[in-house]
């Protein structure tokens, strides 16, 4: 498992889906993951601290957790299969841990709320990762990496209006 950092919420111009991209912690991989509409804005509504009028679901059941003396401490997406994204919420009550099952997505929007870790597995991140290359540190292979400081939005944002999900799950050939 990396830690992943939420790199930003934006939308594929193919077929106007959200997608949450997520960043390694410690490196420059990218993980892109498709996500639904209220998810999308229940992601960015806790990443920009808006508020709504009434609690959204994500808030609801951030609420109920609270109530119940509970906790998010970790989110993880653990597995690609068959184009879908799987993932687990550690729930902490008590000092006793729970795993639940769940969607990437609703996860993410749950751990923004606590202000929990993300992890992705390594095989997740190999699978569906896009690592952007160009003038910046040496990676293990003597090759050229680009830093996030020097990652060009703008070339970004092409890359994602242009991609579809399908290429993620059909690897690099």
């Amino acid at each position: 498992m990396r830690e992943m950092e939420i790199y930003g919420v934006s939308f594929d111009l193919v077929g106007k889906q959200p997608i949450v991209l997520l960043k390694t912690a410690d490196g420059n991989k990218f993980l892109p993951i498709w996500i639904g509409h209220p998810e999308a804005a229940a992601i960015l509504q806790k990443l920009q601290n808006a508020s709504t009028v009434r609690p959204m679901t994500h808030d609801l059941l951030a609420d109920m957790l609270g109530h119940l003396e509970a906790e998010v401490v970790s989110v993880a997406v653990t597995e690609l299969r068959e184009n879908t994204f799987y993932a687990r919420i550690t729930i902490r009550q008590n000092g006793s841990e729970v795993e639940i099952d769940s969607r990437p997505s609703d996860a993410i929007a749950l751990a923004v709320r606590f202000r929990a870790t993300i992890y992705a597995a390594d095989e997740v991140i190999e699978e569906s990762g896009i690592e952007f290359e160009g003038e910046g540190a040496e990676t293990d292979e003597g090759a050229s990496a680009t830093s996030l400081a020097d990652l060009d939005p703008a070339e970004f944002r092409q890359f994602l209006d242009s991609v579809s999900p399908d290429e993620f799950a059909r690897g690099e050939e």
